[in-house]
This record gives C-alpha cells, structure tokens and sequence, in this order.
C-alpha cells in the first residue's frame, strides 16, 4: 500500500531543498577578551617567529642559499634561523670545522675544530661512530649498526668517558651504563658469553623484561628482573661465560647494567685517559648451555641491520677519517650560514654537539663564531636526547661539564635544551629507586641538586604532534590541546616559570607525505601557531625553510619539508600550501620586526556536536595600534559567516571593527593539490629502487595567490570564512 504523506507540498519542497543543498549558516560570533589585564602573552616577531636549516644535500646548499632560491623562501616571512644539528641523530661525531686537530696521530681520536678563521667554511660533515653500540634507534631507525652483534671481535662498543667519575666527579654508580638486546620474539635462554675489550665491568647485573611491552618506548610497562644468578660482583673482563639461570628462562629483552669498572687500559697503554674509563665490550653471545659445556648462540652477528638488535646507554665520541661515509648530504658550513643572507643579520639559534662530542669541541666552535663576529641568539645544547634513550641524569652530567666550559669563554652566553623529539605526552624513562620516571622532573632536579638550575636559560622541545602515516582530516581538532598540554606537561614537571619555551623544530609528523602539501597542514600551521603563542610559548621554528625535493614519504605518498617544490635541478616549480600560510602568519597577521605584538583570548561559537570549534581565533593588539585576527575554518565543507566582537574593550558593550579592515584568505579557491600518480614495483627495475614509484609529478592547481579585500566595516559586517581556509582581519576597532 503506498503512504501518502500528510506535510503539504510546499513545506515538502522546502524539506527536500534543505536536504538537498548546503546550508550556509546565518553570522555567527567570534569573540575577542580585548580587556588589558586579559593578555596571555607578548612577543616580537623577529624573536619569535622563525624557521631551521638542517643537515641537506649539499646541491641545496648550493642552489637555496643564494637567488633566486634564497629570496624565494625568505618570502614566506619567517625571521629569526635555528642551526638544526642533524649528525647526533645519526650516531656521528660533528666536525663543524674541516680543519681541526685530532687527540691521536693518524687522523683518529677525539676531534676539536679550529677556531681560528681561514677559509669559508661551506660544508661541514657527521662521522659515524667507530663505537656505536646502537643497531638504531628513534634518531637513525634503518642505518648504521651496533659493534655489539657485528661478528666482529677487532670491533667494540665503548660508553661515553665524560659520563665517568673523572669527568663527573660522581661515583660511577649514580651513571650506571647500560647495553639492550632485543631478541624480537621470545626465546628460552640461560647463559651468556660477553666478550669484554678494556675496560671492563667489574660489577653488573643481567636482567630480563618482565612485560610484554617494548621497554624503549614504554618503561613504566615493565620491570627488570635479575636473573638468578646473574648479579656480577668481580667481574674479571675477557671472554666470560657467565650461567644466568639453572633452567631455560623466556626472554625477549635482556640487560647489562654495568655500575663499577676496571678503569684499565688496553694494551700499549693509550696516552689519553679517556680510553682507560667507562665500559667496552666487544661481542655478544646468547643462548642455552648443554651438559658438554658449550653454549648454543641464538643471535644474529652481521654488520647490517638484520643483526639482533642491540641498544645503549651511551657512545664514545671517539673515531677516525676514515669513518666518513659520504660528502653528499652536509650541514651547512657556518660561513656560508650566515654570510648568504638567510639569517637577515638576526642574531641565531646555534647548537653545539653535546651527545657524541667533547666539550673542547663545543668551545672551539663558539669561539669561532665569536672571533668571525657572527651574532648568536641562544645555544642548543645537543640534539633529541630522549631519542638517544639518554637518561636524564647523564644529559645533567654533560650539560654541567659543556655549560662550565662555555661559560669560561664567556659567561653570557645563554644556553638551553635538551631539544626534546616532538611528543604529545611527558616524556617518561626507566624510573629512579623512588619510582620517578618523568625524564624531565629528574633533568631539572639533576641541575638543581647541583645548583646549576641558572644555567638553563630556556627549554627547547620539537613539535611533531601526528603519527606519520596517520593523519586524518579529524586530527586538525586537536592541535591546540596539543601544543598547550605539553607546555603545561613541562611547568608540571618543574621547568621554573621565568624560564621560557622555544619550539627549535616543528611540522606536521616526523615522515613527509602528501598531506604536507595539502592544504590540511596550511590549516594546521595557522592553528598550531596561534595555539602555541597564545598558551605562552616564546618562541618558535617552523621546519624547513629552504626548498627540498620532494622525495619517497609515508604510506608511500610523496611529500616534502620544504615550503617550495623544486625539480632535480633545485630550480623551484611551485609555492607549497604552507608556503601561503607562513605568509598569513608573518606578513598579515603580525607586523614584521622588533616591535611587540600582545596575545588576547579569543574564541568563536561554532561548533559540531561533538563539541569541536569548527573554526578557531587568535588576536593581536599590534604596534600600529591595530586589532589582528587569525581565524582558522576547519570545516572542509562548510563555508561561515562570522561577525567580530571585541569584549571589554570600551565599556560593557561589545565593540567592532571600524573604518577600513584588510582582508586576506586562503583556502581551497586559492590552492588545491594533485598528488602523484603512483604505481607498485614488484622487484626493483633499478638499484635501491623503493617499492613505490611516482610516474608524474604533484602539483598546485590553483596554487595562490592570497585573496587580499579592503572593506569599510562597522557593527553590522559580517566576514566570510570559506571551507578549510584560513582568514586574517586587521583594522581598528572602536566601541
């Protein structure tokens, strides 16, 4: 039986229009607290708002530092430049200086760069560690590989000299050294063979892990268990069998925990004592014992990353000439840093080597910065320590011994660090004999139980708040909690409140992909910025500024750092959508220069019903006296229509824009990428070929420019704020 409806044709016409079409929602408000006493922070744009320059190609060094390239990514705005120090990632000692003296003849040892100006220094090189201990970690995932399990006895892991009594003036056990070996599944093992070079472990532990959650990135998931006999009290180096267990045990990940050495010296005595302090061991071996003796090996011993995987606690920085691998990829050398003209004459952000490095090293590079008069804003001491699976105790230990020796070149230097990875959460270690695992807490007590808590100048952390390869339209709601709780996250965790926060490196994930060039992280990086200066944050770097290629990304999707895509020649082909937004932020939203911008709460009332802010605000009082909103429409499908409401600002009635506003807006009438046309290799039809190939380029299509309006405003205007777009409005504002 068909069903007649009982609405009257008329209102079933308008139902199925309204079913039909998009609704455009009548104005809706954004609110700005212009009260004095409501401002929640202060800055000046060309201390505030900057970019880094990493470890590159060296064709792009010598293409991006100089024009047209150079003038091409300055115009995205961005003012005051980080030195990003790329080689402590990899596991490299960095020579910053070509030239320089090594501590042994024959081009080997621990290197100190001249500080002595000669030639201009275009590129500077990473030596892999002749030490390593690591087949990787966060820093280097998929290179290199450990001395540990490399079937080779001639070579050995050694732990970092400065993290020993001589250097600290501690006992060694507040620093208790460590090696890790993941057998990646379970396996039933009860005796180990450690094949020790000089010196040795007089006292250690062998343990197990006690969980079935991964100890490097989940510490507090677990504990480590001794086994039964595996507490060492007098230990003899060599070639040591040592029975763990009287029965088999089940064993994914095993620990040495070594607290005591023998502080000797391998033979012919080294003149360096250096040599003579902190662990070495040359291979591993693990497995089961049978009633003949023998034990029965279960690792994999191979110089490559197939090897049993091994971790650290530390590496000597120690190695030699002929560790260096490749000239191809270099960090930019400082002369052409800061003579090319990226830096604006601004005083940078310079990092020195602090991880896998000594501290003559760091001394004799800020020296010679000094004697070349280049102006440096702050120093980074080392790169992604937490990466490391360094323990906060032992960064405290080298942060004391690097601070004090640059301090003595010049006491007013500022330094800061520890350059945390981009993480969303607090950042957690194995925890302390009272249960502390909060890596900062203990890193700021470390330098308060020393009474060097003055030596922090400001705290610096990444800012990578996705999970590369997963990074849906959805996730854009969540950046502002993001970057304001871990700042809360670190107050919490003790960084005094008259220390500020510098973001030194910050994009969308830790692995490029096409969402980079989407307009998605245009919208993210309005929001991110604004969130961030709004919550406090002091300073900030965008990642990266020079042009890059775009290269083989996440999920198999091209994608780029870079804020311009260029060809194989590093000739730029297109602006890229964070490009447009960088704009917005440094050339319309703030105005460029010394002067100081003041931060005020704003808001908007539209919202999902899930409760997300569909489109977010963030106001400036500028130097010109002029009112400055970044909006951000995180609506990909809907267009608003929003009126501006200025609190507090003249009395108890809401004030508005007055007079002429300029309007500049971004979205998808603006900018719209392609992807790639991609296809699959089944096996490589070259060399290293990856398993995905692009048979065409991505490309921008429209590709800019800003939409700029000037517009005659009063109580009654209403701004259009187009789907997925980011919108700036400045003018005055009067009751």
């Amino acid at each position: 039986m068909k069903m007649k409806s009982i609405l009257p044709c008329p209102l079933l016409i308008a139902l199925a229009a309204i079913l039909s079409f998009p609704s455009i929602p009548s104005a809706q408000t954004i609110h700005v607290d212009a009260n004095p006493a409501s401002s929640t922070n202060h800055f000046k744009p060309n201390e505030t708002l900057g970019a880094g320059v990493d470890r590159i190609p060296v064709e792009a060094i010598d293409h991006d530092l100089i024009q047209p390239n150079l003038d091409r990514a300055l115009a995205a705005g961005w003012q005051p430049v980080t030195y990003r120090q790329n080689t402590e990632l990899t596991i490299e000692a960095w020579h910053w200086n070509p030239q320089g003296t090594w501590s042994e003849p024959g081009e080997k040892g621990y290197f100190v760069g001249s500080a002595t100006p000669g030639e201009p220094i275009r590129y500077s090189y990473g030596y892999p560690l002749s030490h390593r201990g690591f087949t990787r970690n966060d820093g280097t995932p998929d290179a290199g590989y450990s001395r540990l399990t490399d079937g080779d006895e001639t070579t050995y892991w050694k732990s970092n000299p400065y993290l020993t009594e001589r250097f600290t003036g501690e006992s060694d056990s507040l620093h208790p050294q460590w090696i890790i070996i993941d057998l990646s599944q379970i396996q039933l093992v009860d005796t180990i063979r450690i094949v020790w070079a000089e010196p040795f472990a007089t006292q250690f532990i062998v343990q197990r892990w006690e969980s079935d959650r991964d100890p490097m990135h989940e510490p507090t998931h677990g504990v480590w268990q001794s086994f039964p006999l595996g507490a060492i009290e007098h230990g003899k180096g060599g070639s040591e069998i040592l029975r763990l267990s009287p029965t088999p045990m089940p064993v994914r990940y095993l620990r040495i925990l070594m607290s005591a050495s023998s502080n000797t010296c391998g033979s012919p005595k080294p003149s360096d004592p250096r040599a003579c302090v902190g662990y070495a061991i040359r291979e591993l071996y693990l497995g089961t014992s049978s009633a003949d003796g023998l034990l029965h090996d279960i690792l994999r011993h191979v110089p490559d990353q197939e090897q049993t995987t091994t971790y650290c606690s530390s590496v000597d920085p120690w190695h030699q000439a002929t560790d260096l691998i490749t000239t191809r990829q270099a960090q930019v050398g400082f002369d052409i840093f800061y003579n090319s003209g990226v830096t604006r004459g601004l005083p940078a952000m310079i990092p020195v080597a602090m991880i896998y490095d000594t501290p003559e090293n760091a001394v004799a590079e800020i020296a010679y910065l000094k004697n070349r008069k280049y102006p440096v804003s702050y120093i980074e001491m080392g790169e992604e320590s937490d990466g490391q699976y360094f323990t906060p105790e032992d960064y405290g230990a080298l942060y004391v011994q690097w601070a004090t020796a640059l301090h003595k070149l010049d006491p007013s230097l500022k330094l800061g660090g520890p350059s945390f990875e981009g993480v969303n959460s607090d950042i957690l270690t194995f925890p302390d004999p009272q249960g502390n695992a909060s890596w900062t807490n203990r890193f700021i007590q470390y330098l308060k139980s020393h009474g060097r808590l003055k030596d922090l100048a400001f705290f610096s952390f990444e800012h990578y708040p996705y999970d590369p390869c997963r990074i849906p339209w959805g996730s854009l709601y969540d950046e502002p909690q993001l970057v304001s709780h871990i700042m809360q996250v670190w107050r919490e965790d003790g960084v005094p409140k008259d220390v500020p926060f510098f973001i030194t490196e910050s994009n969308l994930s830790s692995s490029a992909s096409e969402t980079y060039m989407d307009i998605f992280s245009a919208l993210w990086l309005g929001d991110y910025i604004g969130s961030f200066l709004s919550a406090g944050g002091n300073a900030v770097y965008y990642f990266h500024y020079l042009p890059l290629p775009i290269e083989h990304g996440c999920n198999d999707s091209p994608g780029t750092f870079g804020l311009l895509s260029v060809d194989r020649h590093y000739e730029i082909q297109q602006p890229l959508a964070q490009f447009f937004a960088s704009q917005l932020i440094n050339l319309d939203w703030v105005l460029p220069g010394g002067q100081q911008h003041d931060v005020y709460p704003a808001r908007s009332d539209i919202y999902d019903d899930a409760s997300h802010a569909l489109v977010t605000a963030y106001a400036l009082k500028r130097p010109d006296g002029q009112w400055s909103l970044l909006l951000v429409n995180r609506d990909q499908s809907n267009d608003y229509k929003v009126k501006i409401a200025f609190d507090h600002l003249t009395g108890e009635t809401p004030s508005s824009f007055v007079g002429p506003v300029e309007i500049s807006i971004f979205g998808k009438s603006q900018y719209l990428w392609h992807p790639a046309i991609t296809r699959p290799v089944g096996h490589a039809e070259t060399p290293r070929q990856p398993s995905v190939v692009a048979e065409t380029a991505g490309n921008a299509d429209p590709d800019g420019p800003i939409l700029r309006l000037t517009r005659t405003a009063d109580a009654n205007t209403s701004y259009d704020v187009p789907a997925a777009s980011i919108v700036v409005i400045h003018g005055s504002a009067h009751e």
